[in-house]
């Protein structure tokens, strides 16, 4: 997965079909072959856009569904556990894995695989407040960058924001398109909205909300174990959770802060009135009432 790392750090993407991918780990007949890609009744889709808590989730599901995970007897890393659907860094034969089948993915509805409409297999969608995850983005980037001693221009966050804003190759397409991409084509599939800051602000809440989702029952005592391995400052520190090992790296930065309206620490008043002024009408049309602030 080391390769697919840099990649990111790099900023190496390609466009295919109104979405940008990362050359080097996957190519664009793959990406086409998973409009037919056999889907099964049990399965379930983790899908977000980058930054927004796609680790937690991941881990969340992998704790629901493997009891040596939660009891912590278990050494399988969470990003095998629940791998990316188009990202297939470890050529797994996903057809053998046995039922159910956990997924992560970013991809835009529109390349998500036919038989996901059928109402049947699961599908969570995580959203999170687009100031902190362009922010959260632009710390990635960085630390990505410095880790690979990558020498190119980093953009200071005011240039950052502005592709973040236009979406020139943003990774995976615009935040707006992809979120209200979802939202708007959300009674094609059986999917259960969730955000980050939900998880932030009741994470016992959101993790029975998921269990009820999948038709899950926890005993107290299973769900007390999940709750507090959950919690992000235990999860930022388990290495089977952490991405870790990803790319054969020291990424104790993967996961930051964990927190609601880190935006303000970066953007300056100028800058966020841009934000606003781009993204005012556009989030009119979302029905999700964002949390901007921890308090």
């Amino acid at each position: 997965m080391e390769e697919a790392v840099h990649h990111i750090a790099n900023r190496k993407l390609f466009l295919h079909r109104g979405a940008y991918f990362l050359e080097g780990t996957v190519t664009p007949e793959y990406i086409d072959s998973l409009e037919d890609f056999q889907v099964r009744d049990s399965d379930v889709f983790v899908i977000t856009y980058p930054k927004s808590g796609t680790v937690w989730t991941q881990h969340i599901l992998s704790l629901i569904y493997h009891e040596e995970h939660r009891n912590n007897t278990g050494h399988i890393p969470t990003v095998d556990r629940v791998p990316w659907l188009e990202y297939n860094w470890t050529n797994v034969d996903y057809e053998q894995r046995p039922s159910p089948r956990l997924f992560s993915s970013h991809l835009p509805h529109y390349l998500a695989p036919k038989r996901m409409k059928n109402k049947k297999a699961k599908v969570i969608y995580v959203t999170r407040n687009p100031k902190d995850n362009m922010v959260s983005s632009y710390h990635f980037t960085h630390m990505m960058k410095k880790l690979y001693e990558i020498q190119d221009n980093i953009p200071d966050i005011g240039a950052f924001m502005e592709g973040y804003l236009t979406g020139i190759e943003v990774f995976p397409c615009l935040w707006i398109d992809h979120v209200s991409g979802w939202y708007a084509h959300k009674e094609e599939f059986n999917i259960l909205f969730l955000s980050y800051e939900e998880m932030i602000k009741d994470l016992r809440g959101v993790i029975q909300k998921i269990c009820n989702f999948l038709d899950k029952q926890l005993d107290d005592q299973s769900m007390e174990r999940v709750v507090g391995r959950a919690a992000f400052r235990t999860m930022k520190a388990d290495p089977l959770a952490n991405y870790q090992s990803v790319g054969g790296k020291e990424l104790h930065f993967f996961m930051r802060k964990g927190t609601i309206g880190d935006w303000k620490n970066i953007m300056t008043v100028a800058q966020n009135e841009r934000f606003d002024r781009v993204l005012q009408e556009k989030l009119k049309d979302l029905p999700i009432k964002f949390i901007w602030d921890i308090n």
